[in-house]
């Protein structure tokens, strides 16, 4: 098979590419470029598991960022077993057929335990003493202690959280770059963060991303003519495209007003008890999915939720198979944002008794995603925490603001203008007029096929 690079550039929509982005710019002046429709939900993992899978989250199983286990009575966000996605990878196909194919899976999801022969993720050390400490988890594990002693330590506080920039996505490329000249992988998969949590921060805003643009089109770059250098098919590609929002819908808040939350006090903070609570919200981004320990509940929620401003779709079971993401994990309601909206996780009604974990970057405990870990609350502040760190003192990195309107980007929704569209850029033409996620299964397949 023919050795392909998979570019994930996060965030990458056609409205981006322009004069901040000079190499992006004259590389599809002579490529295809096409928009690729959203899929639902437009989030991380259920579009990198559709593009490796060539199934929908209908078979895959992957219906967001994280879902209600219905068994431990939790909700999970970010975990990271392979053995999550349940249907067969395209590099598990291409074994079959060539005993020699080999894979590279860097910092692509769902990437511990998988068949991947090499492959690297964020895992921080968390230590006894309450403290986390910037790491990665590598396969085979000798490669992290290659690439943690020639690039430095994997920087985690720059990959996500109010100090996320360019260090951690030129880190990912460097550690795959390594990974090729030392192994040759058949097929490389390769994900860069960077453009998310700007557009997360500012949206669209060219004044605050120009800069960003301008770094990740560096990084690209360099990539690019690397793999170019070695004969590779390349394909660049992102997941989704980010809109301007401005509204924030607080939907847990409006279903406790109804008494569908359970919420327990502990130490005079509040946490939400999905488990014993009637309705309640799991929150991604631009999607949420209801979950109904009392199904008699089902109308009375549909009414309530179908009337906030910002909600722009309602999907029963039967309406989530339109969307295909009609499977067991899903909620019994999906909710979608308009293209200015988006879902809080909050709970509580006052900010005094917000949970101890809303003020820190914290992506395990939180009962939906954040985007508000972006933003800190003051620099001093966190100097402060920082000094007694270095001092030897307990602390606590509560610099989080919970101001929900600082976010200025969001994705998830399929109801997005084509401007805001994820991309694919290929050397040859891909055979679809209309690109579907599903799709970039085969396109991948027809480069590694030659």
């Amino acid at each position: 098979m023919h050795k392909t690079v998979v570019i994930d550039i996060v965030g990458l929509s056609s409205n981006l590419i322009g004069e901040h982005t000079p190499f992006l710019k004259e590389y599809i002046s002579s490529r295809q470029l096409q928009t690729i429709m959203p899929m639902l939900p437009a989030v991380t993992t259920s579009v990198q598991s559709t593009y490796i899978t060539g199934k929908w989250p209908d078979e895959h199983g992957i219906v967001g960022n994280g879902w209600y286990d219905h068994t431990d009575c939790e909700i999970k966000f970010w975990k990271q077993s392979n053995k999550l996605v349940q249907s067969e990878k395209i590099w598990e196909r291409a074994k079959q057929l060539d005993p020699a194919f080999t894979v590279s899976k860097m910092f692509w999801w769902y990437n511990m335990y998988s068949s991947a022969d090499y492959s690297a993720t964020p895992r921080p050390n968390y230590l006894a003493d309450g403290r986390k400490m910037p790491d990665c988890y590598v396969h085979p594990a000798s490669l992290r202690d290659e690439l943690q002693k020639e690039f430095g330590q994997f920087p985690l506080f720059s990959f996500w959280g109010p100090g996320s920039n360019i260090k951690s996505t030129q880190w990912i490329a460097d550690a795959t770059l390594y990974t090729d000249r030392k192994y040759d992988p058949t097929l490389t998969l390769v994900y860069l963060p960077h453009l998310d949590y700007c557009l997360q921060k500012f949206g669209p805003d060219f004044s605050n991303i120009g800069d960003r643009l301008k770094e990740i089109d560096g990084v690209v770059e360099q990539l690019v003519q690397y793999y170019q250098s070695r004969n590779a098919k390349v394909i660049l590609l992102s997941e989704y495209g980010i809109t301007p929002v401005n509204r924030p819908i607080h939907i847990n808040r409006m279903l406790r007003t109804r008494d569908w939350l359970n919420i327990r006090v502990e130490r005079g903070l509040e946490l939400l008890d999905a488990g014993a609570s009637r309705a309640f919200a799991v929150s991604d981004h631009q999607v949420a999915h209801i979950y109904l320990n009392d199904s008699s509940l089902m109308k009375e929620v549909r009414d309530a939720v179908s009337d906030l401003p910002g909600v722009v779709r309602v999907l029963d079971r039967e309406e989530q198979k339109e969307f295909h993401i009609d499977h067991q994990r899903s909620g019994d309601l999906v909710l979608i944002a308009d293209d200015q909206s988006w879902f809080t996780y909050y709970f509580w009604q006052d900010d005094a008794v917000a949970p101890d974990y809303a003020r820190v970057v914290d992506i395990h405990k939180k009962p939906g995603y954040d985007p508000v870990e972006l933003f800190m609350t003051s620099k001093l502040r966190a100097g402060y925490k920082l000094l007694r760190k270095k001092l030897g003192f307990r602390y606590v990195m509560d610099v989080i603001p919970l101001d929900a309107t600082l976010v200025k980007g969001s994705h998830g929704s399929v109801f997005t203008d084509v401007a805001y569209h994820p991309v694919l850029i290929s050397d040859a033409p891909t055979g679809y007029n209309t690109l579907k996620a599903v799709d970039v299964y085969d396109i991948i397949w027809q480069h590694l096929a030659g």
